[in-house]
């Protein structure tokens, strides 16, 4: 039997099932869903040989709908060492996420690097851990899997890996860097430090440095909240494959009580 993919291609266009459904929302996307589709649409744009994706910034705009969306992407800086592309998802003709890649030539640093970080405990070591009773299916419980080394949801700081269980886009594999995206916006929903029954902490933003692609199907996420009193909530996490330390992500918050 095959599985259900996150989305669906009609018409030339991507139809997110409700797989791909966030936590406020039912009938809005997790975060992850477009992050990892528009790293799709990038990784399609044709790059000079040596470069390599080193950022990816998102703005989530508006709530991004279960149903059609379509994707662009183009280059506006090119080069052979540095290349800059932009890229939209629209919803309805309107404009739902913007977003931006820098590719740059791999680093040529001859023997001088830095040391070899040690990923957190591995998922064989992980736990399932309970998410907070939300609709049913959704991006987070029906699309991913998710073990916790640290902590909890909801509980402060907190690690966990994350693994897609199925296909990004219907009839393909998702590739490295679609793995990462899809995973690298729970770091706010992680280690979240407000009630969710009484507060919104909805990030409007995501942005991912990249220091290597990572190996394997496995990203873990070693994430914290920080709320500055008259502020804003900011939420950071370290990337990790099996093999350490592939990246990092950062994301502004909306913070408000329900």
């Amino acid at each position: 039997m095959s599985v259900q993919p996150i989305f669906e291609i009609l018409d030339g266009r991507f139809v997110a099932t409700e797989l791909a459904s966030g936590p406020w929302d039912q009938n809005a996307q997790h975060g992850g869903v477009p992050a990892a589709l528009m790293v799709r649409e990038f990784e399609r744009v044709p790059a000079p040989d040596g470069l390599n994706i080193a950022r990816l910034t998102y703005e989530f705009l508006r709530p991004v709908p279960i149903g059609p969306v379509e994707v662009r992407a183009k280059v506006i800086r090119a080069g052979r060492r540095v290349q800059l592309l932009d890229g939209l998802m629209l919803a309805d003709g309107v404009e739902v996420v913007r977003a931006r890649a820098l590719r740059l030539l791999a680093a040529n640093s001859g023997s001088l690097h830095s040391e070899k970080t040690t990923p957190p405990p591995g998922p064989d070591d992980g736990r399932t851990g309970e998410l907070p009773g939300l609709h049913r299916p959704r991006f987070a419980t029906d699309a991913i899997e998710i073990r916790f080394v640290a902590g909890a949801f909801g509980g402060g700081p907190a690690t966990a890996w994350f693994r897609l269980t199925n296909p990004l886009v219907q009839g393909e594999t998702p590739s490295a860097l679609q793995r990462l995206a899809a995973a690298g916006d729970f770091g706010a929903g992680l280690s979240g430090v407000l009630p969710r029954d009484d507060y919104l902490f909805i990030n409007v933003d995501l942005t991912l440095y990249i220091e290597r692609e990572p190996v394997g199907e496995w990203i873990c996420l070693e994430s914290r909240t920080r709320i500055a009193a008259g502020g804003i909530g900011v939420a950071q996490s370290a990337l990790y494959d099996e093999c350490g330390r592939v990246g990092h992500g950062t994301q502004a918050l909306l913070v408000a009580p329900r």
